[in-house]
């Protein structure tokens, strides 16, 4: 028997409309965790919108973002990129969704007490190396720097410092041992499966170097601007700032 075109072309149309949605977002690198559960409770509130993350340092997705990288929502560890580019007319309805904190972190095992030494702690012998994120183009690393300036160690520190090209790589260089120490965001520290070990994490002082907000914009090519201002809202809503406070502060 066969089936009338009509009923084709109508079953094509439901099918069609059962297709998932994409949404591809850019995500700075201290939202590793954060995000990843974000996404697991947003999944159960829209089961037919899929999210694809890529993390990395903001400043090179800001660099990637005035070319037109293939990336739908930003979320930035520097509240002034995004800014940058809804300016430019690149992205739209800017938001703020928190103020990160950097951590000085010694690896697992070390013997080190950072809560007793502070950011001296990086001028023990036992530390060769000193992890922080490139400050070229990593706004934790920019902290970094200026919390090792404020605190007069900068100078000093530069023969073991080593650089990582986002924070989420210069904490994997302490995690792994590669690096003794570094200087990293405390919500790497937070990791559900694996967090730091107590008494291998010190928060330094948020005087020591600028605020660190964060915040996002829905890219002007977005191919689902829907699907972004979606993920957006539960972001910014009880269940994802739930989440987000236990790895940042909330937004000043």
């Amino acid at each position: 028997m066969r089936v009338p075109a009509v009923l084709i072309l109508l079953l094509g149309l439901c099918l069609g409309a059962q297709a998932p949605r994409h949404l591809t977002v850019a995500a700075a690198a201290d939202l590793k965790w954060a995000l990843e559960e974000v996404r697991q409770e947003f999944r159960q509130a829209q089961p037919a919108i899929q999210v694809d993350l890529t993390f990395g340092a903001s400043g090179l997705f800001y660099a990637q973002l005035t070319q037109k990288a293939p990336f739908d929502l930003f979320l930035s560890a520097d509240l002034d990129y995004p800014r940058r580019l809804q300016e430019a007319g690149l992205a739209r309805g800017l938001f703020t969704y928190g103020r990160g904190r950097l951590a000085l972190v010694v690896a697992p095992a070390s013997a080190l007490d950072p809560a007793r030494l502070g950011l001296r702690t990086l001028l023990d012998p036992a530390v060769r190396h000193a992890a922080l994120a490139n400050p070229a183009h990593a706004p934790f690393g920019r902290a970094a720097r200026s919390a090792l300036e404020a605190a007069g160690l900068w100078a000093e520190l530069q023969p073991k410092v080593v650089l990582g090209e986002n924070v989420s790589q210069a904490a994997q260089f302490v995690q792994s041992g590669a690096a003794e120490a570094g200087l990293v965001a405390l919500s790497l520290t937070r990791a559900p499966a694996a967090p730091w070990p107590a008494g291998r994490v010190w928060l330094v002082p948020a005087e020591l170097h600028p605020p660190l907000d964060q915040g996002g914009a829905i890219l002007a090519w977005a191919k689902d601007p829907g699907a972004a201002e979606a993920f957006r809202d539960f972001l910014l809503g009880p269940r994802g700032r739930a989440i987000l406070a236990r790895y940042c502060d909330p937004p000043k």
